[in-house]
């Protein structure tokens, strides 16, 4: 991922914070009494609220009974300009400490090229991360990206088939993610993949807007791209539980082929399974202290190295760390079945 100087980024970030803070408070602290909790936010349009969208995550949480709060603020038609422009979203944004803010905009003017969306999008935008960061200076910003329209826009010929539209839209999302160093979860990319196999309707009757699977779809794409994790109880939505394993099934193998995060607070910590039961671990930088507990009663203070279990099963990992953000606590268990010849590298991170 591109990334801009990283000092200047930071003392950027602080001053805009800091003027921001100024313009919107910072009162989340206060009003924040679920500490312990997994918070997310999405602003968007129809696209996030459509069959409550953010609902299903919620649920999905629930069914693998992580401490998840999910809240969503959205205006039907909204694009980064007018999302800019709505108090009620700063209210919202200001309401707790986010661990997690998702931006979604209207779909065509992400379709454009980056000149366009650099003087029609990105001053909208930045109003509004920085109003993020002046709340919650931890926060992750992560973009929403969307898909294509069945039929494509006809009214522009550079757009006017869905793979055009959705092509455009993928790469107006991955400049964002370039630009403000956030990940542009790839729900577009995932639609793509599940639209690919023709079995089941993602389209609302408009062929625009998400159908009840389509949202699942959407749900089940930042479930996954946030928590990194794969629950074993999956929750379905009321959908066909053959249905909601395929979807399952495809985000997974999509976001662990394509997907990976640099930078912000998925790249804490690193967990990779190796043959033979092992495991290489590794934090950031950005983490000054680390303590790793592993099931078998060993620990280490190292920040980087290898660790056998020895047998296959599951086999616990917690990891205490501390960062600019304070001290935090996290756990992965790691399912070891048989050795592979190759075994897939599965990058784990904080929930």
């Amino acid at each position: 991922m591109f990334n801009f100087n990283t000092l200047r980024s930071i003392v950027l970030k602080s001053i805009k914070a800091f003027l921001i803070s100024l313009l919107f408070g910072s009162n989340a602290s206060a009003m924040d009494t679920d500490s312990d909790a997994v918070k997310i936010l999405f602003i968007g349009n129809s696209y996030t609220h459509m069959n409550e969208m953010p609902k299903i995550v919620q649920k999905m949480a629930d069914n693998a009974n992580r401490d998840v709060i999910v809240e969503y603020n959205t205006q039907s038609g909204g694009s980064f300009r007018v999302h800019s422009e709505r108090q009620d979203m700063y209210e919202s944004i200001s309401k707790r400490n986010w661990d997690y803010v998702i931006l979604q905009g209207f779909s065509r003017e992400l379709s454009h090229s980056k000149a366009h969306i650099d003087t029609a999008t990105v001053p909208f935008i930045n109003k509004i991360v920085n109003a993020v960061y002046a709340n919650n200076q931890c926060s992750q910003v992560l973009f929403y990206m969307t898909w294509g329209y069945e039929n494509g826009y006809g009214e522009r010929e550079e757009v006017n088939t869905y793979d055009k539209m959705a092509d455009s839209i993928a790469k107006g999302y991955e400049y964002l993610s370039h630009l403000y160093d956030s990940p542009a979860v790839p729900v577009g990319l995932v639609w793509k993949e599940i639209k690919k196999l023709n079995k089941m309707d993602l389209y609302a009757p408009d062929r625009a807007h998400p159908s009840k699977i389509g949202s699942y779809l959407i749900a089940n794409t930042f479930y996954q791209a946030i928590f990194y994790d794969v629950p074993d109880k999956l929750y379905s939505s009321n959908l066909k539980k053959k249905s909601a394993k395929l979807i399952n099934r495809t985000v997974d193998q999509y976001l662990a082929s394509n997907f990976d995060y640099e930078g912000g607070k998925h790249d804490l910590f690193s967990i990779i399974e190796l043959e033979d039961y092992s495991i290489q671990y590794k934090v950031s930088d950005s983490v000054s202290d680390v303590v790793w507990y592993f099931e078998d009663g060993t620990s280490t203070t190292l920040k980087s190295g290898t660790h056998s279990f020895g047998r296959k099963g599951k086999h616990r990992v917690t990891i205490e760390l501390l960062t600019d953000c304070g001290k935090e606590s996290h756990e992965r268990i790691m399912k070891f079945r048989k050795p592979k010849g190759k075994m897939r590298r599965r990058k784990e991170h904080e929930d």
